[in-house]
């Protein structure tokens, strides 16, 4: 049944898709037909997607999602994999503000604005020196940005700006009511695990934070070698909590690394801040 659910909703986005990019027909191009424009048409039955239209979907996605809840004891999921950065935490002042505040002792003299549009930059260049940009702690690569968005290369504004990353002062929780509902669900008996592109710092960081014994599992591109949205990160995490692709849901705030990477890897995904806006949802 889960598979047979699976493949209609399946059929239904891409029936969905094709419906909504198709390239009108317009005049005088060669997919027009004039004797079709001068004849009247013949009425055609709507195919069954587009005749029960948006309740059809949900019906199909309610069918899969009670098939899976019968097979869990009412849970719909084993286990849930979570994005560090922009879903689990978030910086606590503007990158540009540190950045700025930070290196006035060392020269800085780019306002904030600068700064940010010089950080964007950076980092979206290619990143030539390895295929990915944290490697084991980071430091080359942030290095780069650090240069590039501030103009300053002085290895002492760099050391003190990258170490305060690491510290609670730096981050906070995105959702204050995260930690009962992770208490929640492991209790719950779905495993937990936390998978981002972040160099050796991430580890560290969540101890910082005190919520490092929330999870099941860290998997984190610095050590896996894989970033996302390669499905390698998230087929990692899943090796790590002993579950299936197929039995995970994905939840990050990035549409690209994080929806179609677990997607790619067969997770089941979710859009922070769209699909859901809090752990306890």
């Amino acid at each position: 049944m889960a598979s047979s659910a699976r493949t209609k909703i399946s059929k239904l986005f891409t029936a969905s898709k094709q419906r909504r990019f198709a390239p009108p027909r317009v005049l005088g191009s060669p997919s027009f037909s004039t004797s079709a424009a001068v004849a009247a048409p013949e009425p055609q039955e709507p195919p069954p997607e587009e005749a029960f239209g948006g309740s059809r979907m949900m019906g199909l996605v309610k069918e899969y999602e009670d098939y899976r809840r019968n097979l869990y004891g009412g849970l719909t999921h084993k286990a849930l994999l979570v994005d560090a950065v922009g879903t689990l935490v978030v910086p606590s002042q503007p990158m540009a503000q540190i950045y700025r505040q930070i290196g006035e002792k060392y020269g800085v003299e780019y306002s904030e604005r600068e700064i940010l549009s010089r950080y964007r930059w950076a980092y979206e260049q290619p990143w030539g020196q390895s295929r990915l940009r944290y490697v084991d702690d980071g430091r080359p690569f942030w290095q780069y940005i650090v240069s590039s968005s501030t103009g300053c290369s002085d290895s002492q504004y760099f050391e003190e700006l990258y170490n305060y990353y690491t510290t609670e002062k730096a981050w906070h929780l995105c959702d204050p009511e995260a930690e009962q509902v992770f208490q929640a669900l492991r209790k719950a008996g779905v495993k937990v695990a936390v998978v981002s592109n972040f160099d050796t710092r991430l580890r560290p960081l969540l101890k910082a934070l005190k919520c490092d014994h929330w999870f099941d599992a860290v998997a984190v591109s610095a050590e896996v070698e894989a970033e996302k949205p390669n499905p390698m990160i998230f087929l990692k995490a899943c090796e790590f909590l002993g579950v299936q692709p197929e039995d995970v849901v994905h939840v990050g705030d990035d549409r690209r690394n994080d929806i179609w990477g677990a997607r790619d890897a067969g997770c089941d995904a979710w859009l922070w801040g769209s699909d859901v806006k809090s752990f306890k949802e």
